[in-house]
């Protein structure tokens, strides 16, 4: 079975990773390079203490036990469990999360003042109470895309970098290939993960699918010595530090709820803030700001996942936000079906909330 994935980011390179483990003939094509979108620029946090209800509390935990089937079948230098610390909020609003994260059997521990002090104590002024949350890990976004990408051409899979995707070519109500601008690439399946710009290229076939305009700017300091160990979500402001000593943060100061359309302050403006915030956390680190990336995040109008069959018969979608913590198990589950292979009850539990026909009149 010949099969055309449509974007190089995480959600493509996992896809494209389990279509070949599988024994397909995969071409991967996008316009630009791997992770060369929302995927390298994106904080690469794994985790399901935030989410949007019960199912995608689900599909999220269930995409960390992912992360380490992957980890069995690859080396996955770029992905650390670093766990995480939370102390967004306090006192009852605290105390009523890690109730609720405990009743859906998420492991989460309430730590005091001198338990945060022990995990971190380069950060200034430890608050009363935190949440431990020791499941939760980070990627590093590009080099995990391209792992995935490596591991999938070592299967036989081939791609397209730099060569842009101008539609969906049919034949009946059947997928036959994709259009660029030198032709048609045939294929008996084709599966798009586009990101943002994939409703233009399903609308080729009238499929829907409306997007959030959800802009994001990343920063990364200047490497310094190691002073974190975990993911840190403080109030107005998350942080990490990565393996070259970079710290990363999001220069939102509410980055899980951040729901601006536009970025109307100038990008160094907002790096300098962020670095405030970062100063005072860290008081006894000289910080400065190396870079900032923009990229729309890939959020489906409702906010949730997209993953499915959708319009012509062999026409496959995954986008979605969060696809650092999602790939391997979107890879998973996209891929079954793309080879019309059946999946389990619990499988099909997990995806039957994020179906694309949802948005199809």
């Amino acid at each position: 079975m010949k099969v055309v994935v449509v974007g190089a980011g995480i959600i493509g390179a996992s896809v494209a990773y389990q279509l070949a483990k599988a024994g397909a003939q995969v071409t991967v094509i996008d316009g630009a390079g791997v992770a060369a979108g929302a995927t390298g620029r994106s904080f690469g946090w794994i985790n399901a203490s935030f989410h949007a209800d019960a199912a995608h509390f689900r599909l999220r935990a269930e995409s960390m036990a992912a992360y380490h089937r992957l980890i069995e079948q690859m080396d996955m230098a770029p992905v650390r469990w670093t766990g995480c610390l939370c102390w967004d909020g306090h006192g009852t609003a605290l105390e009523t999360q890690a109730a609720e994260l405990d009743a859906l059997g998420y492991e989460v521990e309430i730590i005091d003042r001198a338990g945060f002090a022990a995990r971190e104590p380069h950060v200034a002024n430890p608050p009363e109470q935190a949440l431990a949350f020791d499941t939760e890990g980070v990627a590093e976004t590009a080099p995990m895309a391209q792992t995935l990408m490596n591991a999938a051409t070592a299967l036989g899979a081939q791609v397209l970098l730099g060569v842009a995707v101008q539609g969906i070519e049919t034949q009946g109500d059947t997928v036959t290939g994709v259009r660029i601008e030198q032709g048609v690439i045939p294929a008996d399946r084709v599966v798009i993960c586009g990101g943002t710009g994939s409703p233009a290229v399903l609308s080729s076939v009238g499929v829907a699918l409306p997007m959030l305009k959800r802009p994001g700017l990343l920063l990364r300091s200047a490497p310094v010595a190691p002073v974190l160990s975990h993911v840190m979500a403080a109030p107005g402001q998350e942080f990490r530090q990565d393996a070259s000593g970079r710290i990363i943060a999001p220069t939102s100061a509410n980055h899980q709820s951040d729901d601006l359309e536009h970025v109307s302050e100038r990008p160094d403006v907002l790096a300098e803030a962020t670095m405030a915030r970062l100063q005072a956390l860290l008081p006894e680190v000289a910080l400065r700001w190396e870079q900032v990336t923009q990229a729309m995040r890939p959020v489906p109008q409702d906010g949730l996942p997209v993953m499915g069959p959708c319009g012509p018969a062999g026409l496959h979608m995954a986008v979605m936000h969060s696809g650092i913590t999602l790939a391997p198990l979107a890879g998973e589950l996209v891929a079954t079906g793309v080879l019309d292979q059946p999946l389990s009850n619990h499988q099909s539990d997990l995806i039957a909330p994020y179906a694309p026909q949802r948005f199809q009149s």
